[in-house]
């Protein structure tokens, strides 16, 4: 996020201490270790930088060798997340339905649309996958897709390009080699890399309002300092506690797996969905592309049945983005907690609209469509948003 505020907070009762630091050009994007050392000051309460964390999320690799957790508290800028799109009405957010069978013309046509909003010219720019797991398409980004990504970004005038994930169960570096991304990755010189990689300076603290997280948690620092990110998602069900996994769920990767207790944390609570969507507060993408032409219409994320959809979603809003392709679902028939509950009483969706991540109702979102085709399928899931 261009600009955002990182503070160190003392919390005394409802007030909050905030000394603010602008990080924007500190160019650590894409460092496989990122030194930030004398620039966070430790917090003063419990369960913020400077005090031991808690049992439940003590891990050594967010640890200082007196074994006080050294990741700064991170707020977003102004606190202001809904995306912007300046060519939407206020208050309401665009969707792209392009009906294709080719992934390049997905990804070529949400450039084009999208171009004269979002320039990437001249920025650094993080491509965040969903790397979850080597598993086919859509259990993980298809190499096509993230190829198309990262040519259509070095044609907008891309300075920097960085792929980063943390994969989870299977380790990132067997996902990394499995794809074949080191090779892609060097096909555009983009940077590769992986979240479980970073040191002890590389995540910061994050506790978004209302956290149903149990002391709040840490994120991938590249993220929040990003100049400009790219979220590319699939098209699937989540048969672990989720219920759909795509641009919101895309964001658990950024909470890192290795030493800490999170990802037990999460997939134990009956909050889960909710906390899902939490991990959104961290930061803002700039763009997201959800790859649609197949989708798991039940279990997932790694594998489930399968059915052909023929589309790309593209975007700003990842609660629109995720609406309009739980809505798809709907379409294409799904399991029971897909097909028996309104699209915005889903808890991933309904929290991050709370949270002010994006549109808070299906008459906030315009699906917009290039061609007859899409059109058509605009006008059959339209009606499956409400």
């Amino acid at each position: 996020m261009t600009g955002g505020i990182f503070m160190t907070r003392e919390i005394r009762g409802k007030g909050i201490a905030r000394r603010k630091f602008l990080l924007a050009g500190l160019g650590l994007v894409g460092c496989s270790t990122l030194g930030a050392k004398g620039l966070f000051q430790s917090g003063r309460a419990s369960g913020l930088p400077g005090e031991a964390p808690s049992a439940s999320n003590r891990g050594l690799s967010g640890m200082t060798a007196s074994g006080r957790l050294s990741s700064p508290v991170y707020s977003p800028a102004g606190s202001h997340l809904f995306p912007l799109d300046p060519l939407a009405p206020a208050g309401k957010s665009r969707v792209l339905l392009i009906k294709t069978d080719s992934r390049a013309d997905g990804v070529r046509k949400a450039f084009a649309f999208f171009r004269d909003t979002k320039p990437f010219r001249g920025k650094k720019v993080l491509i965040k996958p969903n790397f979850n797991t080597s598993d086919e398409t859509p259990g993980s980004t298809h190499n096509d897709t993230l190829k198309e990504i990262l040519s259509e970004l070095r044609k907008s005038g891309a300075k920097e390009l960085t792929i980063g994930d943390r994969s989870g169960p299977e380790p990132t570096e067997q996902v990394f080699d499995k794809k074949g991304i080191r090779e892609l990755a060097r096909a555009f010189e983009a940077r590769l890399l992986n979240f479980d990689e970073l040191g002890p300076d590389g995540y910061v603290k994050v506790t978004p309002p209302g956290s149903h997280w149990q002391d709040g948690f840490l994120v991938a620092r590249p993220v929040v300092e990003a100049e400009a990110l790219v979220s590319t998602c699939c098209l699937k069900t989540h048969g672990f506690g989720g219920i759909f996994t795509m641009s919101l769920k895309n964001s658990v990767g950024i909470v890192p797996r290795k030493g800490y207790t999170y990802m037990r944390e999460l997939h134990s609570s009956p909050h889960q969905r909710r906390m899902i969507a939490g991990i959104n507060y961290a930061y803002k993408p700039t763009f997201i592309i959800l790859d649609g032409l197949v989708a798991f219409v039940d279990q997932g994320p790694m594998t489930g049945p399968r059915k052909e959809a023929h589309v790309f979603l593209a975007g700003v809003d990842r609660v629109a983005i995720d609406a309009v392709a739980v809505a798809i679902l709907k379409e294409l028939g799904s399991n029971d907690a897909i097909m028996k509950s309104k699209v915005f009483e889903q808890e991933q969706i309904a929290r991050a609209a709370e949270l002010g991540l994006g549109v808070s109702s299906a008459d906030d979102i315009i699906i917009e469509a290039l061609d007859a085709a899409s059109a058509d399928y605009a006008a059959k899931i339209r009606p499956l948003l409400s």
